[in-house]
């Protein structure tokens, strides 16, 4: 009874709802004017056409769709968009020049603690910031196109920006020149999924105290210091990008003070550090490619228990370094290109163990400029002096286990 009751009162609503057209060939012109007449329920159709409404406020739970990407026009004034209600959809339009402040935060589209609102295939250019969901749960941001294009921090916010919220889907976007291309902070249960997010001015991707979250098949390429994982535990990162990451301080993905965590399948090509880790503890690292990095994995002396397993590491300039002699991370089952062991029993694994920390390499963490030297004769010496006197360097800084083939990933 109780079911029947719910779809009769879902079918009453459907038929009392109303599609309002705006636009320059309908009654009514103005989006303001097609909000104050729709009631909950309607759909708000605005046609194509440029629509300077200073700020447009939704507090009324409509479909807001855009038919020929209408532009909503924030004269670098306002806010362009601000979602004041329940289960909301915003679909379609194009929002432009947002107003500038870093007090108030003015966004191309922002959502107030609300719940189950949707914005989708929209585009975002020259915003302050792009889509901001402040205090809010259970709501979809796919398929849009954010675009900004500033040259320094201070002038400019984050593409897809979430503070305090839960349960968010953010899907297929494409995040380009803001500071932080996906920013979370306090965010829980959430997924990013298929997302590229490229040329940002700091981070490709920014999460702060958000645990549980997952992120999957996403690109974070030539970001200005890579991805940060800050303060948070339970996080998920499967069959990720992260390229070309370069500067003193880039690296593809950096996990400070990050635990319990697993990053499975990535490939991390040409940064400067492909995973820089600090203070982190009890994370699983399997099955990554760690391709042409300047260092493939700088594990500080802050990390313990962390399992770095069936990895391929190719042609990175060092594979691993630390600032520390204390090991408290495992390397177990990994392919190193640098291996030049043998395998007498034909098992596939390594018949000597494999020390993947070079004295070079502790020099260099120490001593930055010490780099002038690589690939001098005097480097090549110490080289083979390792191989041959391996105890230089750590004992327990080992992969007992090397493999003689890359793994297929």
């Amino acid at each position: 009874m109780k079911y029947f009751l719910i779809i009769l009162l879902l079918f009453s609503f459907s038929i009392h709802a109303n599609t309002i057209h705006v636009g320059k060939n309908h009654p009514i012109k103005s989006v303001k004017q097609g909000i104050a007449l729709a009631k909950d329920g309607d759909t708000l159709m605005v046609h194509g056409g440029i629509y300077k409404e200073g700020n447009i406020i939704i507090d009324k739970k409509i479909v807001f769709i855009g038919k020929g990407l209408p532009v909503l026009d924030g004269e670098k004034k306002h806010e362009v968009l601000s979602i004041k209600a329940d289960s909301v959809v915003v679909d379609g339009f194009k929002v432009i020049r947002s107003a500038y402040a870093t007090i108030t935060d003015p966004c191309g589209i922002k959502v107030y603690n609300k719940q189950y609102v949707v914005i989708q295939n929209n585009v975002l250019d020259d915003n302050f910031f792009g889509i901001y969901l402040q205090n809010s749960k259970n709501c979809t941001i796919k398929n849009n196109y954010l675009k900004a294009y500033g040259k320094e921090e201070q002038q400019l916010g984050n593409g897809i920006h979430c503070w305090k919220s839960n349960d968010i889907l953010i899907i297929g976007n494409r995040i380009d020149g803001h500071r932080d291309g996906i920013y979370f902070e306090f965010v829980y249960d959430s997924l990013v999924w298929r997302n590229i997010s490229i040329n940002n001015i700091r981070y490709g991707l920014h999460f702060m105290f958000s645990h549980s979250d997952t992120y999957i098949t996403n690109i974070f390429r030539n970001n200005g210091a890579g991805v940060a994982v800050m303060y948070s535990k339970d996080v998920k990162m499967f069959n990720n990008h992260f390229e070309e990451n370069w500067g003193d301080s880039a690296y593809g993905l950096l996990l400070k003070d990050i635990s319990d965590s697993y990053i499975f399948n990535n490939t991390f090509a040409r940064n400067t550090s492909a995973i820089y880790m600090e203070g982190a503890s009890r994370n699983r690292i399997e099955k990554n490619v760690f391709l042409s990095n300047g260092w493939g994995l700088k594990i500080q002396a802050s990390c313990l228990d962390n399992e770095i397993v069936n990895n391929n590491f190719l042609k990175n300039t060092f594979d691993i370094s630390t600032n520390g002699s204390l090991v408290l991370n495992t390397f177990n089952s990994n392919y190193w290109d640098k291996y030049e062991g043998y395998d007498l029993n034909k098992d596939g694994i390594g018949d000597v163990p494999y020390h993947p920390l070079s004295l070079f390499a502790v020099l260099t963490e120490s001593t930055p400029s010490a780099m002038l030297l690589y690939r001098s004769f005097m480097i090549t010496l110490l080289d083979k002096s390792e191989k041959i006197l391996p105890s230089i360097t750590p004992d327990n800084f080992i992969d007992k286990t090397p493999l003689m083939k890359s793994l297929p990933l």
